[in-house]
């Protein structure tokens, strides 16, 4: 059932309350009838009181729409049983905005590590050349959220896998797949499934669409069984390699950064982008919060937060280096997650454990470092604020945690915002 198409209104749900699910309801509200319901019962505010519905009326309810919100799993919520009878009827946010307006062009990014960092250059970039270009998603706003959208308006849209997998048709013009590695597998349960959820992105797509995805054998191999409409590119690993040497920001010579550059000079050559304009936009460009982020560099020591890492290949380029890290990692292991880092190349890195699976970190790494155990991060920065009194040489102190951040925190920026107040407790004090 349509919603633009068809003049009665619709009876929907949406389920899940966080920033995707507010956007979906003030979107939709005044001309359906809408109805809420999230798991965690503080949400029901007097502010929303009149949209909620209890469990047992939502079972006996016949809804033509349900919104999910990304954050939902649908094999561990309160409403497990009547999501999984009802799945032809789930869809997201994405697809609501696509349905009011497939006109707009839109850019979507996708993969395991990078893809916020890629999203806001692209943005960056589009805007430099002079385009009303909007950053939403994952990242920036909700979808549902941009105001004064024209016929002109880029989208670029950083999208999840969560999010991919509740989609039922969202189509970008162009889509980029900048890698995939083990991960989020205690919500997706195997690799196959991964995959297939960031493929939809493909092959959602249409005729004239084209998509943007690595030249490797397991994502090639899963794209064969699917119907692909679009022209898909199987860009080879560096194929841009000669702009390397013209590039002066040192972010960008971590080798998954680079390699997530060459997405973007590929699809400059179908947006016609000056090559020039882009190169200057990769030099200005200033990290994330909490991505690879320097925050203190000294004579003895620099500082590099970046609590977003829940992998450990998102950690391993920064590993690859010949001076003294002190690594500083833990958190709740990610399903299927390895260390493919030779022992050789781990003689300059001491690591910090922290976290409820420590004991999981430590057995995959005891025998490839030095490690120290701590029962949390305080426990961590004190430990090392003692240690590096003692260091004779220059080290990295390297926050990279490679695990999800729930056991002890809200989420990633909770983590990095507390990192960044013990270091000035314990290591930049007076």
């Amino acid at each position: 059932m349509n919603f633009k198409n068809e003049t009665s209104k619709k009876k929907v749900l949406i389920y899940g309350l966080g920033k995707s699910g507010l956007s979906a309801l003030n979107y939709l509200k005044h001309n359906n009838s809408c109805y809420i319901f999230d798991d965690d019962k503080s949400k029901n505010t007097r502010n929303f009181k009149k949209f909620f519905l209890n469990k047992s009326k939502i079972i006996d309810a016949k809804f033509d729409k349900i919104i999910l919100s990304p954050g939902i799993n649908i094999n561990k919520c309160l409403l497990s049983n009547y999501l999984k009878k009802n799945l032809q009827k789930i869809v997201s946010d994405l697809d609501i905005f696509y349905e009011f307006r497939p006109e707009i062009l839109t850019i979507s990014i996708t993969g395991t590590n990078g893809k916020s960092t890629t999203s806001k250059l692209l943005h960056d970039i589009l805007k430099y050349h002079g385009y009303d270009v909007r950053l939403t998603g994952n990242i920036g706003n909700p979808i549902l959220e941009e105001k004064k959208i024209k016929k002109n308006t880029i989208l670029v849209v950083e999208v999840s896998s969560y999010q991919l997998a509740y989609s039922k048709y969202f189509r970008s013009k162009y889509s980029i797949i900048l890698n995939i590695s083990n991960d989020h597998l205690e919500r997706h349960l195997t690799m196959k499934n991964y995959i297939t959820s960031k493929l939809k992105s493909v092959t959602n797509q249409k005729k004239n669409d084209i998509s943007i995805i690595p030249n490797v054998n397991r994502i090639k191999s899963s794209l064969k069984s699917k119907l692909v409409k679009s022209k898909v590119i199987f860009l080879k690993q560096n194929k841009y390699t000669h702009f390397k040497k013209k590039i002066k920001n040192r972010y960008f010579s971590n080798s998954i950064n680079f390699q997530n550059l060459n997405f973007i000079f590929e699809l400059s050559n179908y947006l016609k982008l000056n090559k020039k304009t882009i190169l200057k936009t990769i030099d200005n460009f200033k990290p994330l919060k909490f991505r690879q982020q320097l925050i203190y560099n000294s004579k003895d020591f620099k500082i590099i937060n970046d609590s977003k890492s829940t992998t450990l290949s998102s950690t391993i380029p920064f590993l690859k280096s010949n001076e003294k890290i002190y690594w500083i990692l833990g958190g709740l292991f990610k399903k299927g997650d390895k260390f493919n880092l030779n022992k050789k190349n781990c003689k300059n890195i001491e690591a910090f454990i922290f976290g409820k699976d420590k004991k999981i970190f430590a057995k995959i790494l005891k025998n490839k470092l030095k490690l120290n155990i701590a029962k949390d991060l305080k426990e961590t920065l004190k430990k090392i604020s003692r240690i590096i009194k003692n260091e004779k040489h220059k080290i990295t102190i390297l926050f990279s945690p490679a695990a999800a951040s729930f056991d002890q925190f809200k989420n990633f920026e909770h983590r990095g915002e507390y990192f960044n107040f013990l270091i000035k407790k314990y290591l930049l004090k007076q």
